[in-house]
């Protein structure tokens, strides 16, 4: 992980100026009062702001006496060809800048990085870590590994043992508790759920829209996911419903409830625990559970250990890790994450207009599907058809029906064959596959859509689905590709001619070494073809 360079004043006299703020980058804090304590007994990375304004304004000041890194540029320039592609260098000055419980945070989280996931994971983001897993390998299995489940990290993996653990449960509910993993556990107080779903961030894809049409630059909320921001994985955990019941029920009036991560998340000069809501009619329906499971086994530090939520159908954001608390509240969560970010706004709506009460929030994810393979501006030697495969997904209680590709830009559409379908969940995506006929040859244009129980399906181009933040590309999915179609007799003849001397089609745009054709043959196509100038 790239390393920071301190070059700044030690000096505290340095701070006594606000006016007069230290250089950038930084590696550590000289300030007298960088000091915050970690919350709980267990808990590492855990420093609790939602419950101490005070601390936290004392926070925000610290931070203002500091110059920190610019936004990167990615979207107007290229994005970098570097794995990772973004380092996240000013939430790694902002920890710096807060003191020793915050400052090492980076760099312990990138050792669990390296510790649980794969090592060709893309890593999109440094820190706050982000990073999908490569395309071709997402979608072999309907359940995704969990050293290739996509991660989205809004801040530091903070880290607490089972023993060490428990979960507060309160506000408007009629018998607030704190319950240990020993007490989730217990069966004779909850029974045990397991479902299989599917998370999605909502950037999935939004390397399109950034392609296309930018939008807003910052490299955490607006990160340039591909298409593996999604997994699918059996989670195994309690009904909060259940541990709801357990704690008395809801108060009237309590019509949502308030999820807190311990994890630490700076939105414009303020930090926050991470915190978002849902509504109570979500947990009602048993569609959210707290998960210590994933896959069959102890969800990974990475993925929220010892205990996450799993919200069904809805936005990744929503699937709180590192559980520390839980709310009945009355209305939807004023937390930043719940109320400024995961925004869907109108195309019309941008940086010269855009206000929070003017996007609705991000819940139900819609219908949307991806081509895994082949990959864009891939050249597709073939017979006749093309291979395809992808996942097709839809959230909120829907799942994909049917699966159509085509290989003309979306004018004529082929069904993927239901035996090359996964099976159906409630709650998860479907992998499909199959051999699409293709006659053309040159620069083609494959595209997929998805059709839902309900009938939805997908917008037919991007413009469609752009939006300011880049959430939910969700317009049919489109990737250009080169057919050389063997089939034909000139291909043929061509390919024969390359082979024979040692020479490869690739890459495509390398100038062939070799006369295009004989003189023999020119003479007599000229012939055939009446020559180039006509007859008067």
């Amino acid at each position: 992980m790239p390393t920071l360079v301190d070059r700044r004043d030690k000096h505290d006299a340095k701070f006594e100026d606000k006016k007069d703020k230290t250089d950038i980058p930084l590696q550590e804090s000289n300030h007298p009062d960088a000091y915050f304590a970690e919350e709980v007994k267990g808990w590492h990375g855990y420093v609790e702001w939602e419950k101490y304004p005070e601390k936290r304004k004392k926070a925000a000041e610290i931070l203002t006496q500091y110059k920190f890194a610019e936004e990167p540029e990615f979207q107007l320039q290229p994005i970098p060809d570097t794995n990772p592609r973004l380092e996240g260098v000013r939430w790694k000055q902002y920890h710096a800048a807060l003191g020793p419980t915050l400052k090492d945070v980076p760099a312990e989280s990138w050792e669990i990085v390296k510790e649980e996931k794969a090592e060709d994971m893309i890593h999109v983001l440094d820190f706050p870590y982000n990073g999908e897993p490569p395309r071709d390998r997402l979608v072999q299995t309907t359940l995704t590994r969990n050293e290739d489940h996509f991660v989205r990290n809004h801040g530091g993996i903070p880290t607490c043992s089972e023993e060490d653990y428990f979960l507060e449960i309160g506000g408007m509910v009629n018998n607030p508790k704190r319950l240990t993993m020993k007490d989730l556990k217990n069966e004779d107080l909850f029974p045990r759920q397991s479902n299989i779903v599917t998370l999605q961030c909502s950037g999935t894809r939004r390397i399109e829209q950034i392609n296309e049409y930018p939008g807003d630059g910052d490299e955490l909320i607006n990160a340039p996911w591909g298409e593996g921001a999604i997994g699918t994985a059996r989670w195994t955990g309690v009904s909060l419903k259940k541990v709801i019941k357990y704690c008395g029920g809801l108060k009237e009036g309590a019509k949502h409830i308030e999820l807190m991560g311990v994890d630490t998340y700076f939105k414009k000069g303020h930090l926050y625990n991470y915190v978002v809501s849902v509504p109570w009619r979500k947990v009602r329906s048993h569609e959210v559970i707290l998960a210590w499971e994933m896959n069959g086994k102890p969800i990974p530090k990475i993925h929220g250990h010892p205990l996450r939520a799993v919200v069904f159908g809805y936005i990744g954001a929503r699937s709180v890790k590192w559980l520390g608390r839980i709310d009945a509240i009355a209305e939807p969560s004023n937390a930043p994450v719940q109320k400024k970010e995961y925004l869907y706004y109108t195309p019309q709506t941008g940086k010269h207009n855009a206000t929070y009460s003017s996007g609705f929030s991000i819940q139900d994810m819609p219908v949307s599907s991806a081509i895994m393979g082949p990959v864009e501006k891939s050249v597709i030697v073939h017979d006749g058809s093309i291979k395809m495969n992808g996942w097709a997904y839809s959230g909120g209680g829907h799942w994909p029906e049917r699966v159509e590709v085509s290989v003309d830009g979306g004018n004529v559409w082929y069904e993927t064959p239901y035996e090359q379908l996964s099976e159906k969940y409630y709650y998860a995506w479907r992998t499909w596959a199959i051999d699409v006929p293709c006659d053309a040859e040159g620069w083609i244009e494959l595209v997929c859509r998805c059709w839902d129980n309900a009938l939805n399906t997908q917008p037919t181009f991007i413009r469609s689905a752009w939006n300011w933040d880049l959430h939910v590309t969700s317009s049919c999915h489109r990737v250009k590709v080169y057919s050389v179609n063997k089939t034909k007799p000139a291909t043929i003849k061509r390919l024969k001619a390359l082979e024979e001397k040692g020479l490869s089609l690739l890459p495509i745009t390398k100038p062939l070494p070799i006369d295009l054709e004989g003189d023999d043959d020119y003479d007599l196509q000229m012939q055939q073809r009446k020559g180039r100038d006509p007859e008067e």
